[in-house]
């Protein structure tokens, strides 16, 4: 079996729907910001029930302007984190390709639809097609390659910007992890919120 066959695929992204705007105010950070991926996973696993709390309480709660409140966050963290230092999305991801995409890069590189598919994908049954390695054929020195032509998934990674936050909690948590952005969005967020981190 192929390993795409066996793939349950979460997109990065939700429809865009209309929605109110709300404004608040950023407190202060309640930490420094933490890049660092081991100190990330140490962490992730020390945080996991909190996170499970965590999830509950943005999916239960009727929290009012959520979206706007991790638009601010997300602008306000990725502006102190150096993607390039670390790529590690580029490395773990794995990142659906579709026809369209594969035909606007194949061109790019100056190949054959036919190399480009032997060279770089992974086809399963239903036509869905991966990338076929981690880390990404197109990571050089953490930079992207193909960076003009980089696929749909990597383009909206991590998703942060987009609306319907609590619809996709189960996601970003997935990311945990992986992403210093998406971490410390989380934290921040459950400071900001007066998320009561330890139970009674």
């Amino acid at each position: 079996m192929h390993i795409v066959d066996k793939l349950f695929y979460l997109p990065f992204f939700a429809p865009i729907l209309p929605f109110q705007t709300y404004f608040y105010r950023i407190k202060s950070a309640k930490h420094d910001i933490i890049s660092d991926l081991n100190l990330i996973a140490s962490k992730s696993n020390e945080l996991a029930e909190e996170n499970d709390r965590f999830s509950h309480y943005l999916k239960n709660d009727q929290i009012q302007g959520l979206d706007q409140k991790v638009f601010e966050l997300n602008h306000q963290i990725s502006a102190l984190i150096d993607c390039q230092q670390c790529g590690n999305c580029c490395k773990t991801l794995m990142i659906v390709v579709t026809d369209e995409e594969a035909e606007t890069v194949s061109t790019a590189l100056d190949q054959s639809r036919l190399q480009f598919d032997q060279q770089y994908l992974e086809k399963g049954s239903t036509g869905l097609m991966i990338m076929n390695t981690m880390p990404c054929h197109f990571l050089k020195a953490n930079s992207c390659t193909i960076y003009s032509n980089r696929f749909e998934g990597c383009r909206e990674f991590p998703a942060l910007h987009l609306p319907d936050f609590n619809k996709r909690i189960f996601t970003h948590l997935m990311h945990y992890e992986r992403c210093p952005i998406i971490f410390n969005v989380m934290e921040q967020l459950k400071f900001d919120l007066n998320f009561e981190k330890e139970l009674s």
